[in-house]
């Protein structure tokens, strides 16, 4: 198990897994994690659905969002990954949007400390969220006044990635007590 700077440097979205799915331990702790996350006025409000990546739900969700946005890729938005968690949130609590950013990040980082992959999954969004919402709420049972919020692919990683680069010059500015006067 790595420490929390080694996760957070190693991690990169994996967009390719072996077929093996995660052991009940593995789900757990990752499940653990995202419940561990922070939320507004400790609300605690995200509901967490987890689906087998064979699960039939989620081909409909892949072509839906297709058929929406007018694509033909060659992979799932899920990249055939064992298992996928889905996380709402409380309809009208504005700060569920960040909450369930917080705990997506949490199973990503706790993931990545495991020796897993996984991928953050917002593409399919404007699909959970759209003329089919109603249903899509229903078949992924969301408790009654929740709707989704983001979702997280995982599983054994089939191959590594490098993590992406960044330039800290053009990125970070710093504000000196003396800026403002």
């Amino acid at each position: 198990m790595s420490n929390t700077f080694d996760s957070i440097a190693g991690r990169s979205s994996t967009r390719s897994y072996r077929d093996t799915p995660l052991s009940e331990e593995e789900l757990n702790r990752l499940l653990t994690a995202g419940l561990q996350a922070p939320t507004a006025t400790n609300r605690q409000e995200l509901h967490f659905t987890v689906l087998s990546g064979r699960h039939p739900i989620l081909a409909e969700i892949e072509n839906e969002k297709n058929r929406t946005r007018h694509l033909n890729p060659t992979v799932n938005f899920y990249y055939n990954a064992p298992t996928v968690i889905l996380i709402s949130g409380e309809k009208g609590f504005k700060w569920s949007f960040l909450d369930a950013g917080i705990a997506v990040e949490n199973i990503a980082l706790a993931a990545e400390a495991m020796g897993l992959g996984s991928v953050i999954v917002g593409c399919i969004y404007d699909t959970l969220r759209g003329e089919r919402r109603a249903m899509y709420e229903k078949a992924l049972a969301f408790p009654e006044g929740y709707e989704f919020e983001i979702a997280i692919a995982v599983g054994h990683k089939a191959g590594e990635k490098t993590p992406h680069t960044f330039e800290k010059a053009k990125q970070i500015t710093f504000l000196s007590d003396s800026d403002h006067e």
